[in-house]
């Protein structure tokens, strides 16, 4: 089993950025694939951006694409997010997952099997 635990969140200025983390422990993440996502209030968790158990490719939602970038170190076992031109629309909580399949670039929650507790983002305009 996977624990993950995210952060780097807060409250930032419109057009800032922030680099979030997700720190695992109980398995290596080099075994998954890893993705981000985000839940606004009163909304569905949606899909933010994936990668697989090396690095090599990555996935992102059209709504992200060219702001943000996820990337991993299998060494400290911990996936990254990093956000910039940040707008007001990106205020959620942004959860880390992994998912079993190394190779997998998921975008549907019903395929990551470990959750982590999530990290609040507060865009301010």
């Amino acid at each position: 089993q996977v624990q993950l635990v995210e952060s780097g969140g807060g409250l930032v200025q419109a057009g800032g950025s922030l680099r979030l983390s997700c720190a695992a422990s109980g398995r290596r993440l080099i075994t998954y694939a890893m993705g981000w996502f985000r839940q606004a209030p009163g909304k569905e968790r949606e899909f933010v951006a994936a990668i697989t158990w090396n690095g090599g490719s990555t996935y992102y939602a059209d709504s992200v694409k060219g702001r943000f970038t996820i990337s991993r170190d299998n060494v400290r076992n911990t996936l990254y997010l990093q956000i910039n031109s940040l707008k007001p629309e990106d205020t959620a909580v942004y959860y880390c997952a992994a998912n079993k399949k190394p190779i997998a670039l998921d975008r549907q929650v019903g395929e990551y099997d470990y959750w982590g507790q999530g990290t609040q983002v507060t865009i301010s305009s």
